[in-house]
């Protein structure tokens, strides 16, 4: 693989800033590793686990000298960080990120980018419910898919660096439009998310009104912890997230709300032959997953 940095910049050094970070180490893809964050603990276990060389917490130093600049913090700060340290960037760097919306954000990133430097917008479909660096792995993207997201105005070398970078780390990479990239996570991530998490909630709602007193989850099987899995992510990225594609999100519960409506109303009426239809249905799209 042609594809190697002098220094490589991580700002903001969790599950997929990390794993990603690992990925750079172990493959020999980048001479030095420098972490951005906040969080010197997070930062020490980063440098433990050989997810970056060192860190710094000032990210303007973290970004001075660097060719490749990885964005991997909640999509709600990507404006405050590149106001911050855009103008410091080396002619030629290449600025990326990991965030799970684009849309606006990608023409907003471009615009605070100085021209001597590039945007990519990269969006690897991988990660876990556990946050932070120490449940990362430089096997996490390997068979996942990696969207990319072009624009009219982004660098057709730099586009190939970062194809080769994700290709590197093991994923299928894939070019899509950022605004069509949203309506497509939206309804394949974004949604569930938000489906889960509104999941939980009801059953806390549901133990306080039918059982209260009772410890309702001790009752659980697999089939709840599977359906809720994703509800242990980040509340933090997951706010941005429902913020910055709020349009998209909306629609898409709106369908599920309409769906639901059905189902309940089929159960309200008894109708058990048009439940088992909704049901069939469902299971018939479900088992498409597994082909």
């Amino acid at each position: 693989m042609a594809v190697h940095f002098k220094q490589a910049a991580i700002v903001g050094v969790g599950l997929i800033g990390g794993s990603l970070g690992m990925v750079l180490k172990r493959q020999g893809l980048a001479d030095s590793v420098v972490g951005v964050g906040r969080r010197v603990e997070n930062l020490r276990t980063a440098v433990e686990l050989g997810a970056i060389d060192r860190y710094v917490s000032d990210a303007k130093e973290g970004v001075r000298g660097a060719n490749l600049v990885v964005l991997a913090t909640p999509v709600d700060t990507y404006e405050r960080h590149l106001k911050d340290w855009a103008a410091c960037l080396e002619p030629g760097a290449i600025v990326s990120d990991v965030g799970s919306v684009k849309g606006t954000l990608v023409g907003q990133a471009e615009g605070l980018i100085p021209e001597r430097a590039y945007f990519v917008g990269a969006h690897p479909i991988a990660g876990r419910e556990k946050t932070g660096v120490a449940a990362g792995s430089a096997a996490l993207f390997r068979g996942a898919r990696c969207i990319l997201t072009p624009t009219q105005k982004t660098n057709r070398q730099a586009l190939q660096t970062i194809r080769e970078l994700w290709e590197a780390a093991g994923s299928t990479v894939l070019s899509m439009d950022p605004f069509l990239h949203d309506q497509v996570l939206g309804a394949v991530s974004h949604l569930p998310h938000v489906v889960a998490f509104s999941l939980m909630n009801a059953l806390v709602e549901i133990r306080e009104r039918t059982v209260p007193g009772l410890d309702l989850l001790a009752y659980a099987g697999s089939g709840l912890r599977d359906t809720t899995r994703i509800a242990a992510s980040s509340p933090e990225m997951w706010r941005d997230i429902c913020l910055w594609n709020r349009e998209n999100l909306i629609t898409m519960i709106t369908v599920y709300e309409r769906h639901l409506a059905t189902l309940k109303q089929l159960i309200q009426a008894g109708d058990g032959p048009g439940i088992e239809r909704e049901l069939e249905r469902g299971k018939q799209i479900r088992e498409q997953l597994n082909s």
